[in-house]
Protein backbone atom coordinates (compact mmCIF):
# COMPACT_ATOMS: atom_id res chain seq x y z
CA UNK A 1 0.00 0.00 0.00
CA UNK A 2 1.20 3.31 -0.87
CA UNK A 3 2.63 6.00 1.62
CA UNK A 4 2.25 9.41 0.79
CA UNK A 5 5.92 11.38 1.51
CA UNK A 6 5.77 15.14 2.50
CA UNK A 7 8.29 17.35 0.20
CA UNK A 8 10.86 19.35 2.46
CA UNK A 9 14.01 20.49 2.32
CA UNK A 10 13.97 20.34 -1.37
CA UNK A 11 13.29 16.40 -1.37
CA UNK A 12 10.72 14.04 -0.96
CA UNK A 13 10.89 12.42 2.75
CA UNK A 14 9.23 9.31 3.99
CA UNK A 15 7.59 9.25 7.58
CA UNK A 16 8.47 6.75 10.03
CA UNK A 17 5.17 4.22 11.04
CA UNK A 18 2.20 3.03 9.03
CA UNK A 19 0.34 6.78 9.44
CA UNK A 20 -3.25 7.07 9.16
CA UNK A 21 -4.95 5.38 6.26
CA UNK A 22 -6.63 7.63 3.66
CA UNK A 23 -10.48 5.98 2.61
CA UNK A 24 -12.14 6.19 -0.34
CA UNK A 25 -15.75 7.72 1.60
CA UNK A 26 -18.37 5.91 -0.39
CA UNK A 27 -16.26 2.54 0.02
CA UNK A 28 -14.50 2.81 2.94
CA UNK A 29 -11.45 1.30 0.90
CA UNK A 30 -7.89 2.03 1.92
CA UNK A 31 -6.44 4.13 -1.09
CA UNK A 32 -3.22 4.97 1.18
CA UNK A 33 -1.40 6.30 4.27
CA UNK A 34 0.50 9.16 5.09
CA UNK A 35 2.56 10.00 8.54
CA UNK A 36 5.23 12.81 9.30
CA UNK A 37 6.53 10.93 12.36
CA UNK A 38 10.35 11.95 12.57
CA UNK A 39 10.56 14.17 10.27
CA UNK A 40 12.24 17.42 11.35
CA UNK A 41 9.87 20.14 10.77
CA UNK A 42 12.17 23.44 11.87
CA UNK A 43 14.94 22.35 9.47
CA UNK A 44 11.85 22.43 6.62
CA UNK A 45 11.21 26.22 7.87
CA UNK A 46 14.50 27.24 7.99
CA UNK A 47 15.02 25.79 4.40
CA UNK A 48 12.33 27.58 3.19
CA UNK A 49 13.51 30.87 4.82
CA UNK A 50 17.25 30.27 3.75
CA UNK A 51 16.72 29.12 0.16
CA UNK A 52 12.90 29.94 -0.84
CA UNK A 53 12.41 33.68 0.41
CA UNK A 54 15.54 34.68 -1.08
CA UNK A 55 15.33 33.56 -4.34
CA UNK A 56 11.48 34.61 -4.33
CA UNK A 57 12.24 38.09 -3.34
CA UNK A 58 14.61 38.88 -5.95
CA UNK A 59 11.90 38.22 -8.48
CA UNK A 60 9.60 41.16 -9.12
CA UNK A 61 5.86 40.98 -9.75
CA UNK A 62 5.70 40.27 -12.82
CA UNK A 63 8.10 37.81 -12.53
CA UNK A 64 6.22 35.26 -10.25
CA UNK A 65 3.00 36.11 -11.87
CA UNK A 66 4.23 33.78 -14.57
CA UNK A 67 5.37 31.40 -12.28
CA UNK A 68 1.66 31.39 -10.73
CA UNK A 69 0.23 31.58 -14.27
CA UNK A 70 2.19 28.60 -15.26
CA UNK A 71 1.32 26.80 -12.13
CA UNK A 72 -2.25 27.40 -13.45
CA UNK A 73 -1.88 25.64 -16.59
CA UNK A 74 -0.15 22.56 -14.96
CA UNK A 75 -3.34 22.15 -13.18
CA UNK A 76 -5.66 23.10 -16.68
CA UNK A 77 -3.07 20.07 -18.18
CA UNK A 78 -3.62 17.93 -15.81
CA UNK A 79 -7.16 18.68 -14.31
CA UNK A 80 -8.78 15.73 -15.64
CA UNK A 81 -6.86 13.26 -13.21
CA UNK A 82 -6.89 16.00 -10.10
CA UNK A 83 -10.70 15.20 -10.57
CA UNK A 84 -10.67 12.08 -10.67
CA UNK A 85 -8.44 11.72 -7.48
CA UNK A 86 -11.22 14.37 -5.52
CA UNK A 87 -13.94 11.90 -6.41
CA UNK A 88 -12.04 8.70 -5.18
CA UNK A 89 -10.62 10.65 -1.97
CA UNK A 90 -12.76 13.27 -1.51
CA UNK A 91 -16.51 11.29 -2.19
CA UNK A 92 -17.36 14.00 -4.48
CA UNK A 93 -19.58 13.60 -7.53
CA UNK A 94 -17.86 14.85 -10.66
CA UNK A 95 -19.62 18.25 -10.58
CA UNK A 96 -18.16 19.00 -6.85
CA UNK A 97 -14.47 17.69 -7.78
CA UNK A 98 -14.60 20.15 -10.96
CA UNK A 99 -16.00 22.68 -8.72
CA UNK A 100 -12.79 22.52 -6.44
CA UNK A 101 -10.04 21.57 -9.00
CA UNK A 102 -11.71 24.66 -10.93
CA UNK A 103 -11.74 27.06 -8.95
CA UNK A 104 -8.05 26.62 -7.99
CA UNK A 105 -7.69 27.14 -11.43
CA UNK A 106 -9.60 30.28 -11.52
CA UNK A 107 -7.71 31.42 -8.87
CA UNK A 108 -4.45 31.18 -9.92
CA UNK A 109 -4.90 32.76 -12.93
CA UNK A 110 -6.99 35.75 -11.09
CA UNK A 111 -3.18 36.50 -9.10
CA UNK A 112 -1.25 35.73 -12.11
CA UNK A 113 -3.21 38.63 -14.08
CA UNK A 114 -3.01 40.85 -11.21
CA UNK A 115 0.78 40.13 -10.95
CA UNK A 116 1.25 41.01 -14.40
CA UNK A 117 -0.51 44.20 -14.07
CA UNK A 118 1.79 44.91 -10.58
CA UNK A 119 5.00 45.00 -13.23
CA UNK A 120 8.48 44.81 -12.19
CA UNK A 121 8.30 46.22 -8.88
CA UNK A 122 9.52 44.40 -5.68
CA UNK A 123 7.24 46.87 -3.36
CA UNK A 124 4.34 48.35 -3.21
CA UNK A 125 3.34 52.02 -2.95
CA UNK A 126 0.43 52.59 0.07
CA UNK A 127 -1.58 55.40 -0.69
CA UNK A 128 0.06 58.51 -1.87
CA UNK A 129 2.91 60.32 0.12
CA UNK A 130 1.85 62.55 3.16
CA UNK A 131 3.25 66.26 3.42
CA UNK A 132 4.56 66.58 6.89
CA UNK A 133 6.15 70.13 7.18
CA UNK A 134 5.75 73.42 5.87
CA UNK A 135 6.68 72.62 2.72
CA UNK A 136 6.53 69.53 0.47
CA UNK A 137 9.94 68.60 0.70
CA UNK A 138 9.27 66.58 4.42
CA UNK A 139 6.91 64.08 3.95
CA UNK A 140 5.76 60.17 4.59
CA UNK A 141 5.01 57.54 2.44
CA UNK A 142 3.39 54.04 3.94
CA UNK A 143 4.98 50.81 1.87
CA UNK A 144 4.63 47.28 1.68
CA UNK A 145 7.60 45.09 1.67
CA UNK A 146 7.61 41.22 1.54
CA UNK A 147 8.16 39.50 4.99
CA UNK A 148 11.35 37.39 5.46
CA UNK A 149 9.63 34.48 6.90
CA UNK A 150 7.91 31.33 5.94
CA UNK A 151 3.91 31.00 4.94
CA UNK A 152 2.65 27.92 6.53
CA UNK A 153 -0.56 26.90 5.44
CA UNK A 154 -2.92 24.41 7.60
CA UNK A 155 -5.90 23.50 5.21
CA UNK A 156 -9.55 21.70 5.35
CA UNK A 157 -10.58 18.45 3.72
CA UNK A 158 -13.38 19.90 2.03
CA UNK A 159 -11.25 21.69 -0.54
CA UNK A 160 -8.05 19.91 -1.48
CA UNK A 161 -7.12 22.07 -4.71
CA UNK A 162 -8.95 25.21 -4.18
CA UNK A 163 -8.07 25.64 -0.54
CA UNK A 164 -4.23 24.69 -1.11
CA UNK A 165 -4.10 26.73 -4.30
CA UNK A 166 -5.70 30.34 -3.32
CA UNK A 167 -3.43 30.43 -0.09
CA UNK A 168 -0.43 29.59 -2.39
CA UNK A 169 -1.23 32.20 -5.08
CA UNK A 170 -0.97 35.08 -2.63
CA UNK A 171 1.56 34.40 -0.32
CA UNK A 172 3.50 33.10 -3.70
CA UNK A 173 3.12 36.52 -5.51
CA UNK A 174 3.79 38.29 -2.77
CA UNK A 175 7.20 36.57 -2.52
CA UNK A 176 6.51 34.33 0.73
CA UNK A 177 7.71 30.65 0.46
CA UNK A 178 4.73 28.31 1.00
CA UNK A 179 4.85 25.32 3.39
CA UNK A 180 1.14 23.81 3.15
CA UNK A 181 -0.33 20.79 5.64
CA UNK A 182 -3.18 19.74 4.21
CA UNK A 183 -6.00 17.84 5.57
CA UNK A 184 -5.40 14.04 5.87
CA UNK A 185 -8.15 12.67 5.14
CA UNK A 186 -7.98 14.25 1.06
CA UNK A 187 -4.60 14.90 0.79
CA UNK A 188 -4.51 12.43 -2.36
CA UNK A 189 -5.32 15.41 -4.48
CA UNK A 190 -2.46 18.04 -2.73
CA UNK A 191 0.13 15.20 -3.05
CA UNK A 192 -0.35 14.54 -6.61
CA UNK A 193 -0.63 18.40 -7.32
CA UNK A 194 3.03 18.82 -5.37
CA UNK A 195 4.28 16.07 -7.79
CA UNK A 196 3.52 17.60 -10.58
CA UNK A 197 4.88 21.00 -9.51
CA UNK A 198 8.11 19.32 -8.53
CA UNK A 199 8.38 17.32 -12.08
CA UNK A 200 8.04 20.52 -13.68
CA UNK A 201 10.94 22.50 -11.60
CA UNK A 202 8.53 25.85 -11.92
CA UNK A 203 9.41 27.41 -8.86
CA UNK A 204 12.96 28.42 -7.10
CA UNK A 205 14.40 25.38 -4.91
CA UNK A 206 12.98 25.97 -0.98
CA UNK A 207 9.78 27.98 -2.63
CA UNK A 208 7.23 25.17 -1.71
CA UNK A 209 7.32 22.70 0.86
CA UNK A 210 4.49 19.98 1.50
CA UNK A 211 3.85 18.14 4.91
CA UNK A 212 1.97 14.95 5.23
CA UNK A 213 0.20 13.60 8.01
CA UNK A 214 0.05 15.39 11.25
CA UNK A 215 1.23 18.95 12.01
CA UNK A 216 3.30 17.92 15.08
CA UNK A 217 5.52 20.59 16.64
CA UNK A 218 5.34 22.41 13.37
CA UNK A 219 4.05 25.79 14.60
CA UNK A 220 6.40 25.67 17.88
CA UNK A 221 8.94 26.50 14.81
CA UNK A 222 7.25 29.65 13.92
CA UNK A 223 9.25 32.94 14.01
CA UNK A 224 8.53 36.55 13.49
CA UNK A 225 8.64 37.07 10.08
CA UNK A 226 6.73 33.68 9.68
CA UNK A 227 2.69 33.67 8.80
CA UNK A 228 0.26 31.15 9.62
CA UNK A 229 -3.03 30.88 7.86
CA UNK A 230 -5.36 28.37 8.86
CA UNK A 231 -8.64 26.86 7.89
CA UNK A 232 -10.87 24.77 9.58
CA UNK A 233 -12.50 24.06 13.47
CA UNK A 234 -12.71 27.32 16.23
CA UNK A 235 -11.19 24.63 19.15
CA UNK A 236 -8.21 24.05 16.90
CA UNK A 237 -7.81 27.81 15.86
CA UNK A 238 -7.69 28.52 19.71
CA UNK A 239 -4.88 26.29 20.07
CA UNK A 240 -2.91 27.69 17.31
CA UNK A 241 -3.53 31.28 18.46
CA UNK A 242 -2.27 30.11 21.95
CA UNK A 243 1.19 28.99 20.79
CA UNK A 244 4.98 30.23 21.54
CA UNK A 245 5.54 31.10 17.74
CA UNK A 246 2.10 33.65 17.63
CA UNK A 247 2.49 34.71 21.07
CA UNK A 248 5.90 35.09 22.24
CA UNK A 249 7.51 35.62 18.98
CA UNK A 250 4.71 37.73 17.07
CA UNK A 251 4.27 35.65 14.09
CA UNK A 252 1.05 36.53 11.64
CA UNK A 253 -2.27 35.02 12.06
CA UNK A 254 -5.23 34.26 9.75
CA UNK A 255 -7.73 32.01 10.52
CA UNK A 256 -11.01 30.99 9.14
CA UNK A 257 -13.50 29.02 11.54
CA UNK A 258 -16.89 28.22 11.53
CA UNK A 259 -19.61 30.04 9.90
CA UNK A 260 -23.50 30.11 10.78
CA UNK A 261 -24.03 31.39 7.25
CA UNK A 262 -27.66 32.51 6.26
CA UNK A 263 -29.80 33.95 3.92
CA UNK A 264 -32.95 36.15 3.85
CA UNK A 265 -35.95 35.98 1.56
CA UNK A 266 -37.20 39.50 0.97
CA UNK A 267 -40.67 40.53 2.07
CA UNK A 268 -41.10 41.83 -1.05
CA UNK A 269 -40.77 38.45 -3.09
CA UNK A 270 -43.68 36.41 -4.36
CA UNK A 271 -43.78 32.66 -4.95
CA UNK A 272 -43.31 31.69 -8.54
CA UNK A 273 -40.90 34.73 -9.21
CA UNK A 274 -37.81 34.55 -11.10
CA UNK A 275 -36.04 35.89 -7.38
CA UNK A 276 -37.76 33.55 -5.32
CA UNK A 277 -36.68 30.72 -7.75
CA UNK A 278 -33.44 32.23 -7.49
CA UNK A 279 -32.99 32.03 -3.87
CA UNK A 280 -34.84 28.33 -3.90
CA UNK A 281 -31.72 27.16 -6.50
CA UNK A 282 -29.37 28.79 -4.03
CA UNK A 283 -30.42 27.15 -1.33
CA UNK A 284 -31.01 23.34 -2.63
CA UNK A 285 -27.26 23.89 -4.60
CA UNK A 286 -25.83 24.73 -0.62
CA UNK A 287 -27.56 21.94 0.87
CA UNK A 288 -26.39 19.47 -1.60
CA UNK A 289 -23.11 20.65 -3.37
CA UNK A 290 -20.09 18.67 -1.67
CA UNK A 291 -22.56 17.07 0.75
CA UNK A 292 -22.99 20.67 2.24
CA UNK A 293 -19.50 20.79 3.79
CA UNK A 294 -19.12 24.27 2.32
CA UNK A 295 -17.41 26.72 4.87
CA UNK A 296 -20.22 29.20 2.71
CA UNK A 297 -23.11 26.77 2.66
CA UNK A 298 -26.21 28.24 4.29
CA UNK A 299 -27.01 26.99 7.11
CA UNK A 300 -30.23 29.36 8.01
CA UNK A 301 -33.04 30.33 5.40
CA UNK A 302 -34.85 32.93 7.05
CA UNK A 303 -38.42 33.43 5.15
CA UNK A 304 -40.91 35.64 5.81
CA UNK A 305 -43.75 33.70 8.21
CA UNK A 306 -46.12 34.04 5.37
CA UNK A 307 -44.14 31.90 2.82
CA UNK A 308 -42.67 29.41 5.04
CA UNK A 309 -44.70 26.77 4.63
CA UNK A 310 -44.75 27.31 1.03
CA UNK A 311 -41.01 27.36 0.74
CA UNK A 312 -40.39 24.48 3.31
CA UNK A 313 -42.75 22.35 0.38
CA UNK A 314 -41.39 23.78 -2.78
CA UNK A 315 -37.57 22.80 -1.16
CA UNK A 316 -38.66 19.62 0.12
CA UNK A 317 -39.93 19.07 -3.57
CA UNK A 318 -36.67 19.53 -4.53
CA UNK A 319 -34.67 17.61 -2.18
CA UNK A 320 -36.90 14.19 -2.76
CA UNK A 321 -35.03 13.39 -6.03
CA UNK A 322 -31.79 13.74 -5.19
CA UNK A 323 -29.63 11.01 -5.65
CA UNK A 324 -27.25 9.87 -2.82
CA UNK A 325 -24.44 7.66 -3.42
CA UNK A 326 -21.26 6.46 -4.66
CA UNK A 327 -20.23 9.56 -7.50
CA UNK A 328 -18.68 6.86 -9.64
CA UNK A 329 -22.33 5.70 -10.28
CA UNK A 330 -24.10 7.74 -12.78
CA UNK A 331 -26.66 9.49 -11.58
CA UNK A 332 -25.78 10.46 -8.43
CA UNK A 333 -25.61 14.38 -7.35
CA UNK A 334 -24.65 13.94 -4.18
CA UNK A 335 -21.48 12.11 -2.25
CA UNK A 336 -20.86 10.98 0.79
CA UNK A 337 -19.30 13.35 3.80
CA UNK A 338 -15.27 12.97 4.09
CA UNK A 339 -14.78 10.70 7.14
CA UNK A 340 -16.56 8.77 9.63
CA UNK A 341 -15.85 11.46 11.94
CA UNK A 342 -17.38 13.86 9.88
CA UNK A 343 -20.49 11.55 9.86
CA UNK A 344 -20.96 11.01 13.31
CA UNK A 345 -20.69 14.50 13.97
CA UNK A 346 -23.24 15.91 11.59
CA UNK A 347 -25.67 12.83 12.92
CA UNK A 348 -25.28 14.24 16.28
CA UNK A 349 -25.58 17.89 15.42
CA UNK A 350 -28.64 17.23 13.13
CA UNK A 351 -30.08 15.85 16.52
CA UNK A 352 -29.20 19.24 18.99
CA UNK A 353 -30.47 21.16 16.01
CA UNK A 354 -33.98 18.85 16.02
CA UNK A 355 -34.44 20.08 19.72
CA UNK A 356 -34.91 23.87 18.95
CA UNK A 357 -37.24 22.73 16.01
CA UNK A 358 -38.89 20.03 13.97
CA UNK A 359 -37.55 17.70 10.85
CA UNK A 360 -39.23 18.23 7.89
CA UNK A 361 -37.10 16.47 5.30
CA UNK A 362 -35.26 13.55 5.49
CA UNK A 363 -34.90 9.97 4.52
CA UNK A 364 -34.51 7.79 6.95
CA UNK A 365 -32.91 4.16 5.97
CA UNK A 366 -31.51 5.55 3.24
CA UNK A 367 -29.99 3.03 0.77
CA UNK A 368 -26.93 5.13 -0.92
CA UNK A 369 -26.92 4.19 -4.93
CA UNK A 370 -23.68 1.76 -5.99
CA UNK A 371 -21.92 1.62 -2.73
CA UNK A 372 -21.50 -1.56 -1.09
CA UNK A 373 -24.00 -2.41 1.82
CA UNK A 374 -23.43 -0.78 4.99
CA UNK A 375 -20.64 0.86 3.59
CA UNK A 376 -19.40 4.47 3.37
CA UNK A 377 -19.94 8.09 5.11
CA UNK A 378 -23.64 8.93 3.64
CA UNK A 379 -26.21 11.24 5.21
CA UNK A 380 -29.95 12.24 3.77
CA UNK A 381 -30.02 15.73 2.83
CA UNK A 382 -31.91 17.37 6.32
CA UNK A 383 -34.36 20.43 6.19
CA UNK A 384 -35.80 21.39 10.03
CA UNK A 385 -38.01 23.85 10.72
CA UNK A 386 -38.73 26.46 13.47
CA UNK A 387 -41.32 27.96 15.20
CA UNK A 388 -42.16 31.92 14.96
CA UNK A 389 -40.51 33.52 17.29
CA UNK A 390 -38.61 30.63 19.03
CA UNK A 391 -35.18 31.32 20.44
CA UNK A 392 -33.51 28.18 18.68
CA UNK A 393 -30.54 28.67 20.62
CA UNK A 394 -28.88 25.62 18.63
CA UNK A 395 -29.72 26.52 15.62
CA UNK A 396 -28.20 30.00 16.25
CA UNK A 397 -25.11 28.62 17.91
CA UNK A 398 -24.23 25.25 16.08
CA UNK A 399 -22.84 24.95 12.99
CA UNK A 400 -23.70 21.34 11.39
CA UNK A 401 -21.27 20.96 8.67
CA UNK A 402 -22.91 18.71 6.20
CA UNK A 403 -26.10 18.41 4.29
CA UNK A 404 -28.40 20.18 6.70
CA UNK A 405 -30.47 23.42 6.85
CA UNK A 406 -32.70 25.08 9.12
CA UNK A 407 -35.99 27.20 8.38
CA UNK A 408 -36.41 30.32 10.17
CA UNK A 409 -39.43 32.43 10.23
CA UNK A 410 -39.24 36.32 10.60
CA UNK A 411 -41.68 39.09 10.34
CA UNK A 412 -40.71 40.76 7.63
CA UNK A 413 -38.67 43.66 8.76
CA UNK A 414 -34.67 44.10 8.13
CA UNK A 415 -34.33 44.82 11.71
CA UNK A 416 -35.37 40.90 12.56
CA UNK A 417 -33.55 39.86 9.93
CA UNK A 418 -30.66 41.19 11.08
CA UNK A 419 -31.42 40.50 15.19
CA UNK A 420 -31.60 36.99 14.09
CA UNK A 421 -29.23 36.36 12.08
CA UNK A 422 -26.55 38.51 14.11
CA UNK A 423 -27.27 35.54 17.10
CA UNK A 424 -24.67 33.55 14.70
CA UNK A 425 -21.92 35.92 16.40
CA UNK A 426 -19.95 36.50 12.97
CA UNK A 427 -20.54 34.79 9.50
CA UNK A 428 -18.40 34.66 6.36
CA UNK A 429 -21.52 35.23 4.46
CA UNK A 430 -24.91 36.31 4.33
CA UNK A 431 -27.17 36.75 1.60
CA UNK A 432 -29.75 39.16 1.13
CA UNK A 433 -32.53 37.88 -1.98
CA UNK A 434 -34.79 41.21 -2.38
CA UNK A 435 -35.92 43.65 -5.37
CA UNK A 436 -36.71 46.30 -2.57
CA UNK A 437 -34.12 48.46 -2.26
CA UNK A 438 -34.71 50.26 1.13
CA UNK A 439 -34.87 46.53 3.02
CA UNK A 440 -31.65 45.84 1.38
CA UNK A 441 -29.94 48.97 2.61
CA UNK A 442 -31.11 48.25 6.10
CA UNK A 443 -30.59 44.33 5.71
CA UNK A 444 -26.76 44.80 4.87
CA UNK A 445 -25.82 47.74 6.92
CA UNK A 446 -27.08 45.54 9.90
CA UNK A 447 -25.03 42.77 8.68
CA UNK A 448 -22.09 44.08 7.30
CA UNK A 449 -20.37 44.64 10.65
CA UNK A 450 -20.69 40.82 11.43
CA UNK A 451 -19.96 39.31 8.09
CA UNK A 452 -17.08 39.22 5.51
CA UNK A 453 -19.13 39.05 2.49
CA UNK A 454 -23.26 40.08 1.81
CA UNK A 455 -23.89 38.69 -1.67
CA UNK A 456 -26.98 40.62 -2.96
CA UNK A 457 -29.15 38.74 -5.19
CA UNK A 458 -32.06 39.60 -6.99
CA UNK A 459 -33.74 38.25 -10.82
CA UNK A 460 -31.44 41.78 -12.02
CA UNK A 461 -28.13 38.80 -11.58
CA UNK A 462 -29.79 35.36 -11.39
CA UNK A 463 -28.26 34.72 -15.04
CA UNK A 464 -24.58 35.96 -13.81
CA UNK A 465 -24.02 35.05 -10.30
CA UNK A 466 -22.72 31.68 -9.06
CA UNK A 467 -24.19 32.15 -5.71
CA UNK A 468 -23.17 33.31 -2.40
CA UNK A 469 -21.12 29.95 -1.81
CA UNK A 470 -18.69 30.75 -4.48
CA UNK A 471 -15.58 32.52 -3.33
CA UNK A 472 -14.10 35.10 -5.42
CA UNK A 473 -10.59 35.94 -5.92
CA UNK A 474 -11.69 39.54 -6.09
CA UNK A 475 -13.49 39.78 -3.10
CA UNK A 476 -12.46 39.44 0.61
CA UNK A 477 -13.13 35.80 2.14
CA UNK A 478 -13.26 35.54 5.77
CA UNK A 479 -15.57 36.85 9.00
CA UNK A 480 -15.42 38.59 11.93
CA UNK A 481 -16.11 37.02 15.48
CA UNK A 482 -16.68 32.87 15.12
CA UNK A 483 -15.91 32.99 11.77
CA UNK A 484 -11.74 33.54 12.93
CA UNK A 485 -11.76 37.48 12.54
CA UNK A 486 -9.45 37.00 9.60
CA UNK A 487 -9.23 37.82 5.67
CA UNK A 488 -7.82 36.24 2.92
CA UNK A 489 -7.84 37.12 -0.84
CA UNK A 490 -9.64 40.20 -2.19
CA UNK A 491 -7.79 40.68 -5.09
CA UNK A 492 -4.34 43.03 -4.09
CA UNK A 493 -5.47 43.46 -0.76
CA UNK A 494 -4.59 39.57 0.07
CA UNK A 495 -0.96 40.43 -0.72
CA UNK A 496 -1.10 42.81 2.85
CA UNK A 497 -0.98 39.97 5.20
CA UNK A 498 2.17 38.25 4.00
CA UNK A 499 4.19 41.95 3.88
CA UNK A 500 5.47 44.55 5.71
CA UNK A 501 3.62 47.88 5.89
CA UNK A 502 6.02 50.38 7.03
CA UNK A 503 6.17 54.48 6.83
CA UNK A 504 9.17 56.18 5.70
CA UNK A 505 9.64 59.88 6.85
CA UNK A 506 12.08 61.86 5.41
CA UNK A 507 12.86 63.66 1.87
CA UNK A 508 10.41 63.57 -0.71
CA UNK A 509 12.82 63.20 -3.61
CA UNK A 510 14.76 60.72 -1.79
CA UNK A 511 11.51 58.71 -0.74
CA UNK A 512 10.72 58.79 -3.97
CA UNK A 513 13.40 57.50 -5.18
CA UNK A 514 13.76 54.50 -3.07
CA UNK A 515 10.10 53.67 -4.43
CA UNK A 516 11.57 53.87 -8.29
CA UNK A 517 14.54 51.76 -7.36
CA UNK A 518 11.81 49.67 -6.01
CA UNK A 519 9.85 49.75 -9.11
CA UNK A 520 6.55 51.48 -7.12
Amino acid sequence: MTKLKSYLCGEWREGTGEGEALLNPATEEILAYATADGLDRKEALDFARRQGGPALRALSFRQRAELVQRTAALLQKNRDELIGLAMTNGGNTRSDAKFDVDGAIATLQAYAEMGAALGEKRLLADGEAIQLGRTPRLAGQHVLTTRHGVAVHVNAFNFPAWGLAEKAAVALLAGMPVLTKPATSSALVAHRLFELLVEARIWPEGSLSLLMGGAGDLVDHLEGQDCLAFTGGASTAALLRNTQGVVTRGARINVEADSLNAAVLGPDVEADSETYDFFLKDVLRDMTQKAGQKCTAIRRILAPEALCERFRDDLADRLAPVVVGNPATDGVRMGPLATAKQKAAVLDGLSLLARDGRLVHSRPGLKPEGAPEGRGFFVSPSLLEVEPGAEAPSVHSHEVFGPVATIVPYDGSAAQAVELITRGAGGLVSSIYSEDVPFVTDATLGLAPFHGRIFLGSAKIAELSPGPGTVLPQLVHGGPGRAGNGEELGGERGLAFYMQRTAIEGSRPVIDRILKQGGA
